[in-house]
């Protein structure tokens, strides 16, 4: 029996960031390090699909991304589904990604919340084509153990993070994470009533946000 040997899979973390928090880079620096991904790649949407449209255009929240990454190794930022037309569906950025990365495994993500709206997402039985799926647990949401979702983790689920490593794509990791209660919608009601958020996003991130008035009932105009 031949062994295939893959490249380190990467993480894809994708989200309107709308600002990106240290929940969101907590997560993220966790599951680098015990899924032992190379890299994750933080995938600002530009015209994310399931959610209102974001507060602060892409641009400004690409520049917020990449301000709270910047010092941080393991982390890089792209900006397809900005660049890209049309809708910031995952599929399709995990399918040029998989065009790009032929040899190596791609590990997509989500939290729980976001994991149990999966059959909504456009060509979501395709996503386990491409990638893995790693959630993250958010708290108040539980991992399902009936239904689609039930038994797709039956079917999928892999015990340990060394699985991802051992293939392309296709199983399902829930992943233990140290789980923060920062609310991006939150955030913005607290920026919004002129207050500091300071201690919620990274310093870099809080000059920008501030220097910018972004989030701020006087923001300037895009």
């Amino acid at each position: 029996m031949t062994t295939e040997f893959f490249s380190a899979p990467l993480g894809v973390f994708g989200g309107t960031f709308d600002p990106i928090h240290f929940g969101h880079l907590r997560t993220a620096f966790e599951i680098l390090q015990t899924v032992r991904l190379q890299a994750v790649r933080f995938v600002p949407a530009g015209d994310p699909p399931h959610r209102d449209p974001p507060q602060v255009d892409a641009a400004r929240r690409l520049e917020f991304v990449r301000a709270a990454v910047a010092d941080q190794p393991g982390f890089v930022v792209d900006d397809r589904e900005i660049r890209r037309a049309g809708r910031s569906y995952s599929v399709l950025t995990l399918a040029e990604l998989r065009a790009e990365l032929p040899d190596t495994p791609l590990c997509l993500i989500v939290g729980m919340d976001a994991f149990l709206g999966l059959p909504t997402w456009h060509r979501w039985t395709e996503l386990l084509e491409l990638a893995h799926v790693v959630v993250a647990p958010r708290p108040g949401w539980v991992a399902p153990n009936s239904g689609v979702l039930g038994d797709l983790l039956a079917a999928r689920g892999a015990d340990a993070a060394g699985t991802l490593h051992n293939a392309l794509a296709g199983r399902i990791l829930i992943q233990p994470v140290t789980q923060l209660e920062i609310s991006s919608t939150e955030l913005r009601d607290l920026l919004a009533a002129g207050r500091d958020p300071r201690y919620l996003v990274p310093d870099p991130v809080r000059a920008l946000i501030r220097a910018t008035r972004s989030y701020s009932v006087s923001q300037p105009t895009r």
